[in-house]
């Protein structure tokens, strides 16, 4: 298969079935010691912050009055 000669939409659903291929063997993904520690972290922090970060309102304020 060429990619290149693939329509933009032929692309995307290529790309899709791709992820939807891989998101189904999740449990076949390697993740080493040292990332299930650092993503672990970051939850923890996420959790604890207690910032949930900026409504889609606000956000979508700030990108059109840019």
């Amino acid at each position: 298969m060429k990619i290149d000669s693939l329509t933009t939409n032929e692309k995307i659903v290529l790309a899709q079935q791709l992820w939807d291929s891989v998101a189904a063997n999740e449990d076949s993904l390697d993740v080493s010691t040292k990332q299930k520690s650092e993503l672990d972290r970051r939850v923890a922090e996420y959790e604890s912050d207690g910032n949930n970060g900026s409504s889609w309102e606000s956000v979508k304020s700030r990108i059109l009055n840019k």
